[in-house]
């Protein structure tokens, strides 16, 4: 990172797609350094993603796609998300960094398409479903391993973004990741999706410890940077503090206004006093 880090005890980080998408994404990236901050990306095979101009930024990227087809409960659909996982593992390779080593690889219960919503939505999930996530999932944390890298299920909110996504709940994701208990399987624990289905936000936290890989943040209702809605995130980062967490947390929210201004906020709130 180019700039001044932050005094904060956790890794910072911010999303380069929700913030200054006036400038291409490389640019975005080497924008957040100059913050003192690391990036996360989404679709890293995507047109206009150029992995080689953002390994040269020297700002690390913490987190990216961990798959681009499949899901965890159908056949098929457990044969796809494992191939382009290990698609996913490789090309985080070119996006090595002193941080976490590669950059995180991000699942969900299953794909999601345009504005968010899953390619094949489920209204219930059966037990089989659940059987079969366990396994393919733990098909993922013996690739993770084989490949050297890190792959997280993060929970996802039904009411706003992404309905008819399996194990969206943080206790389901929670309850699948305790289950394979694996290094090489984290949680991608995000508080914006948690706070619309469950709230209880320092509770999740305190009881998924043990399996986060890293925290995502942004303010309800918005999707915006903390201090724009209803979410108390200092009060949140002081408990994190507290309980002993010094990993990842990182913003991914829309600015609603000056995106530097956006960056303070999150920062600010993420830097608890003593």
């Amino acid at each position: 990172m180019t700039g001044a880090a932050p005094a904060s005890p956790f890794v910072l980080a911010a999303c380069a797609e929700m913030l200054r998408t006036d400038l291409p994404l490389h640019d975005r990236i080497r924008w957040l350094g100059e913050h003192g901050l690391a990036a996360e990306i989404w679709d890293w095979s995507r047109d206009g993603v150029d992995l080689e101009a953002i390994a040269r930024t020297g700002v690390p990227v913490l987190s990216m796609t961990g798959y681009l087809r499949g899901d965890l409960i159908t056949p098929d659909g457990e044969e796809e998300l494992l191939a382009t996982a290990r698609e996913s593992a490789r090309a985080a390779r070119r996006l090595e960094n002193d941080v976490t080593g590669t950059p995180r690889l991000n699942l969900h219960g299953t794909g999601l398409g345009p504005e968010g919503l899953p390619v094949r939505p489920v209204q219930q999930v059966t037990g089989e479903m659940w059987v079969r996530a366990t396994r393919t999932l733990s098909r993922i944390a013996e690739l993770g391993e084989a490949e050297g890298v890190v792959f997280e299920l993060e929970n996802l909110n039904l009411a706003v973004d992404h309905p008819g996504t399996p194990f969206a709940a943080p206790s389901d994701t929670l309850a699948l990741v305790r289950g394979i208990d694996s290094p090489h399987l984290r949680l991608n624990l995000d508080l914006y999706h948690a706070q619309i289905g469950d709230g209880n936000l320092v509770e999740t936290c305190r009881e998924a410890l043990p399996w986060i890989g890293q925290i995502q943040v942004a303010d309800v209702p918005g999707r915006c940077e903390p201090g724009t809605g209803e979410i108390a995130y200092p009060s949140v980062a002081s408990a994190l503090r507290e309980m002993g967490y010094r990993g990842i947390v990182a913003l991914e929210a829309w600015a609603t206004g000056d995106a530097d201004e956006a960056l303070a906020a999150f920062v600010d709130a993420f830097t608890p006093s003593p």
